[in-house]
């Protein structure tokens, strides 16, 4: 019985052998297999890296506000009489623009023009009769205080009749009105917006370390989504004399031609403050560059020899990189790249420092300053 169970034991100490002989054996020619077909060629696109010269510019959002805008309304109560504008009219300064309902206050100012009437006979006739002394002096200053006190009230009057007639405060275009005749008004209720549009200005907000590179008179240009070809110019004009405690950004203002009305009060536009000369900087597509905890790196493309072919062979070599500013998909390389170096722009995921590529540009990454979403 002993004898049989050494035999069972060797024969399956044998096929135990056999089985993971034969398993090492396979990994051992599957890895040497491996090593002898290399690292696979990756399939990379690249570019040349080049100079651009490139403006110095802050950049920020900001809103255009009217030179001169605002709420028309009346500074009296009363009812509409007559209106004498048309919705979206342009309109000079000092036109009529809308007649609150005055009889009763032309009434008033017809009989304070009596009195002050009578006051001026009254104090005519005792000044002549002073001069012959058969009134006193306290008679004759008691008849100017009555003739003073009467034009007074006139003018008082006349000026609440002139505040029934609204008039353009400037020259500007209106709005939508929001009133209709025999509507009753109460002091402050809003008529029509008003806006001076033939100059807007721009307010924005740019950080405290700015404030050395802002000067009055710097070029400012706009963009915005409601004209994405256009772009809008203007200068600076006043920078705040005080930093926001809360966000420790100063105000800036900008002033800009609009002779087409296009800019209009509310609107959000893309702020650029040319700030210096220009400046000739490497800059690459932002897809070449790869972030990483350690710093910025991008993958430099070297020749290789060749192959037994004779065709040319690259390796991608890895170069950390310091970058500056960024400008839609380009970002401004300030050291590790050189002018001339061929630069991977895509693919660079998959490899190595000295992986073996080679470079097909069927498709390049977007490399444009001033990006532009495509309607879908």
């Amino acid at each position: 019985m002993i004898k049989r169970m050494i035999i069972m034991l060797v024969v399956v100490g044998i096929i135990l052998g056999g089985i993971f002989g034969f398993i090492s054996f396979k990994s051992r020619m599957i890895k040497n297999f491996i090593s002898s077909q290399g690292e696979p060629v990756h399939t990379v696109s690249a570019m040349t890296a080049s100079y651009l010269e490139w403006l110095p510019k802050l950049e920020a959002v900001g809103t255009i506000k009217a030179s001169q805008g605002v709420n028309l309304s009346a500074e009296v109560p009363g009812i509409v009489e007559n209106i004498y504008f048309k919705q979206g009219d342009e309109v000079k300064l000092g036109m009529p623009l809308l007649q609150l309902r005055a009889y009763d206050e032309i009434a008033k100012l017809e009989a304070l023009k009596a009195t002050e009437q009578l006051a001026h006979i009254t104090y005519n006739r005792n000044q002549a009769q002073f001069l012959i002394n058969t009134i006193s002096k306290q008679t004759l200053d008691i008849d100017k205080a009555n003739l003073d006190v009467a034009i007074a009230n006139v003018g008082q009057q006349q000026a609440l009749i002139n505040k029934k007639l609204i008039r353009a405060p400037f020259t500007g275009k209106l709005g939508i009105r929001l009133v209709d005749v025999g509507q009753y008004l109460n002091a402050g209720t809003p008529i029509s917006t008003f806006q001076a549009l033939d100059t807007v200005y721009v307010d924005f907000y740019l950080p405290q370390q700015s404030l050395d590179l802002l000067k009055i008179n710097q070029k400012v240009t706009l963009t915005t989504d409601a004209y994405p070809n256009k772009m809008f110019s203007g200068g600076l004009i006043v920078i705040n004399p005080n930093i926001d405690i809360n966000t420790r950004n100063v105000h800036v203002r900008a002033s800009l031609n609009n002779p087409t009305h296009q800019l209009l009060p509310g609107m959000y536009v893309n702020v650029k403050v040319t700030t210096g000369l220009v400046n000739r900087t490497i800059t690459l597509p932002r897809t070449t560059i790869t972030f990483n905890s350690f710093g910025s790196s991008v993958y430099r493309i070297e020749s290789n020899g060749q192959d037994e072919k004779g065709k040319p062979k690259f390796i991608a070599k890895q170069s950390l990189v310091s970058t500056g500013d960024t400008r839609g998909d380009q970002v401004a390389i300030l050291t590790g790249v050189k002018e001339g170096e061929t630069i991977v722009t895509s693919g660079q995921i998959k490899l190595r420092n000295g992986s073996p590529v080679t470079i097909d540009n069927s498709v390049h990454p977007s490399n444009d300053a001033m990006p532009q979403l495509d309607d879908q």
